[in-house]
C-alpha cells in the first residue's frame, strides 16, 4: 500500500531499498547510479541503424545463407461476374499470386548474383 503524504514514488522506493533517507549507504548507491548512467543520444535511431547490421536475427540468417530463388508474381484481373446458386454479382478485382506453388531456396554458395 502506498503511504499517504508528500513522498514521491522515488522516495518510497529509496526507503524500501536502502532504509532511511539520507544515510551513507543510500548516498553511495546514488553515486553508483550516477556513475553508471549513460547520457541520452540526440538521435537514438542513429545508434540503432549503426548496430542493425551486426544484429543476428532469424530473418537475416536465412536470407544471408539461403538465397531465395526467383518466383515472379502474376497479376490477374477477374472480370465482374455472377456467382453462387442464387447468382449474386461480384465486382471485378485484381489478385496477385506466385508463378510457382512453393518458394525455393538455393543452397549456400549455389547462386551468387542478386535479384
Amino acid at each position: 500500500m502506498l503511504p499517504h503524504g508528500d513522498n514521491t514514488m522515488l522516495d518510497v522506493w529509496d526507503q524500501g531499498t536502502t532504509g532511511a533517507i539520507g544515510n551513507a549507504g543510500s548516498r553511495q548507491l546514488l553515486d553508483a547510479r550516477l556513475a553508471l548512467r549513460r547520457s541520452l543520444d540526440s538521435d537514438p535511431g542513429k545508434s540503432l541503424q549503426a548496430n542493425s547490421t551486426f544484429t543476428r536475427t532469424s530473418q537475416n540468417e536465412i536470407y544471408s545463407q539461403f538465397k531465395r530463388l526467383p518466383n515472379p508474381d502474376l497479376v490477374m484481373y477477374v472480370f465482374p461476374h455472377l456467382a453462387g446458386s442464387d447468382p449474386a454479382p461480384v465486382p471485378g478485382y485484381t489478385t496477385v499470386f506466385p508463378l510457382y506453388q512453393r518458394v525455393q531456396y538455393a543452397m549456400p554458395g549455389e547462386r551468387t548474383e542478386d535479384y
